[in-house]
């Protein structure tokens, strides 16, 4: 069997990793009801009719996890799973406050997460860094809250923070305090923009927050000079090609703005979203993306250049690319 070719993964939800089985088994064992029993419930579950639909069904589901021991164990997990198919940098994001809402302590996500990602690194060689969402729609307490507790945690590998859950109902200008804050405390800059709404959220992001890179971004497009900014700026996009098939976000695959992004000269990074509820992996997102004939090597490169770790990882990140032998052939 041809080893998978190195990929860099910049936008994973942690809690939507879990896979089905696992996913019940924890559920289980905190006594969590889950709105399915089974791993066949759980997929019709994950069958979504729009965005909206997949952000309930993502409440619903991710809340079965409750203590350090399960986020511990979902950072291990996606390692693994993430390292077969080449996997060698993840950016990890997670949705503390959401969390906290229903009943766990900050303390307990922010440490089973960093502890998984320090065992996912000792057991399956894998360089994880953390960037917690703040989640649109709650308050500018919990805001801050989030930037607060991730400062804590800089020295265990949380890198940034986000902004997630639903784009086109909280645009991104009333978050700029949160990400001021981020930024005086050494943290990067990374929201969701561009997936369910256009490009004036992109902009948003990118003015008001500061982006350092855009999560999704894809809807760009609708603005030529928009485009050209990003391209000029070198703004990483974390682009998704599945979930946006399953969301809804595009009709089709072959609709997808990933090649005209990328042939007017903007970087874009693969990722696989959310794999265990958008039916996915990252091989297959790489799959995804390069049946467009581009080429694996101008991710994994994008990924290096938006990735938001020290200097000295970013140096072996660009040794493991230029010590592969690409070729012209599009190996999983």
């Amino acid at each position: 069997m041809i080893a998978p070719y190195p990929k860099i993964e910049l936008h994973v939800h942690l809690e939507g990793t879990v896979r089905a089985h696992t996913l019940l088994e924890i559920a289980r064992r905190n006594d969590y009801p889950l709105p399915a029993d089974t791993v066949e419930g759980l997929a019709e579950l994950y069958r979504f009719t729009d965005f909206r639909h997949f952000i309930e069904v993502w409440i619903l589901t991710t809340n079965a996890l409750k203590k350090e021991a399960d986020y511990r164990q979902m950072v291990v997990d996606y390692a693994a799973e993430a390292r077969a198919h080449g996997a060698v940098y993840l950016e990890g994001i997670f949705s503390p406050a959401e969390r906290v809402r229903h009943g766990c302590t900050w303390e307990d996500v922010f440490e089973g997460v960093c502890n998984g990602a320090q065992e996912a690194k000792e057991l399956h060689g894998v360089e994880i860094r953390l960037t917690p969402d703040i989640t649109r729609g709650f308050t500018q307490d919990e805001a801050r809250e989030t930037v607060e507790w991730s400062a804590r945690y800089r020295d265990r590998g949380v890198v940034g923070v986000g902004l997630g859950g639903l784009e086109a109902e909280f645009p991104p200008e009333p978050y700029e305090p949160a990400f001021t804050l981020a930024r005086s405390l050494g943290l990067g800059s990374v929201p969701h923009a561009g997936e369910v709404a256009g490009a004036d959220s992109v902009r948003g992001a990118l003015e008001a927050l500061g982006a350092d890179r855009l999560r999704h971004g894809i809807r760009a497009e609708e603005d030529p000079g928009l485009v050209r900014e990003l391209a000029a700026r070198g703004t990483v996009l974390d682009v998704c090609p599945l979930s946006n098939l399953r969301t809804g976000v595009v009709a089709s695959l072959a609709d997808h703005p990933l090649p005209r992004l990328a042939a007017a000269g903007v970087r874009c990074s693969i990722s696989t979203d959310d794999p265990a509820m958008f039916d996915t992996d990252l091989g297959r997102d790489y799959e995804a993306a390069t049946s467009f004939g581009l080429h694996p090597r101008s991710f994994y490169e994008a990924g290096v250049h938006g990735a938001l770790c020290d200097e000295e990882t970013r140096q072996k990140l660009r040794e493991i690319g230029d010590s592969y032998a690409w070729g012209p052939a599009l190996d999983r």
